[in-house]
């Protein structure tokens, strides 16, 4: 079944949102300065962060990484309550449909955008990086392209789904006694 992006992307909203936000939180975290924000808009791309220029490479690395675990860590926290209360009941509730569709719109969002690969590229190609950054970055940089090349087989609605439901049971099974 073909959905055209910007209706995935009106539908799921709050991950578009929390993606930028993300790349925002780095930028202030790094200090560096942003320009503009676009949380979130019809068209392509849905939402942007213009920002200023990186004092390392490694910096843009993370900024342009930041949505892959701010997206995953919020969906996950937000489909914990509903995981934990499956056990106890089997009805879910409006809050707890709301919670799922929250979690799995913003999970399946953390998955880096070909633009933000562009950008890591270009923060460690040339004499920009060592060369051990290269090593480490190019296979992230190739897994975000095949990524962003798989969401056509729905396979970022396959990560936001498996954050939702898997995520909060690994959070479970790290801290079993808290």
């Amino acid at each position: 079944m073909l959905i055209p992006g910007p209706l995935i992307s009106a539908i799921t909203f709050p991950g578009v949102v929390v993606h930028e936000f993300a790349h925002e939180i780095f930028c202030k975290f790094f200090k560096v300065p942003v320009y503009k924000v676009c949380y979130f808009r019809f068209g392509n791309p849905a939402g942007y962060v213009s920002h200023g220029q990186c004092d390392n490479w490694y910096q843009n690395v993370l900024i342009s990484a930041g949505p892959f675990f701010v997206n995953s860590l919020i969906g996950v926290l937000l489909a914990f309550p509903v995981v934990m209360n499956s056990s106890y009941s089997e009805d879910l509730v409006s809050i707890d449909i709301f919670l799922i569709w929250l979690s799995v719109s913003i999970a399946m969002h953390a998955i880096p955008s070909r633009g933000d690969a562009k950008s890591m590229w270009k923060a460690v190609s040339g004499n920009k990086a060592p060369f051990l950054a290269k090593i480490i970055v190019s296979p992230i940089i190739a897994i975000i392209y095949l990524l962003s090349w798989g969401s056509f087989f729905w396979l970022d609605l396959i990560y936001g789904v498996c954050v939702c439901f898997l995520g909060p049971q690994f959070l479970i099974d790290l801290f079993p006694y808290v």
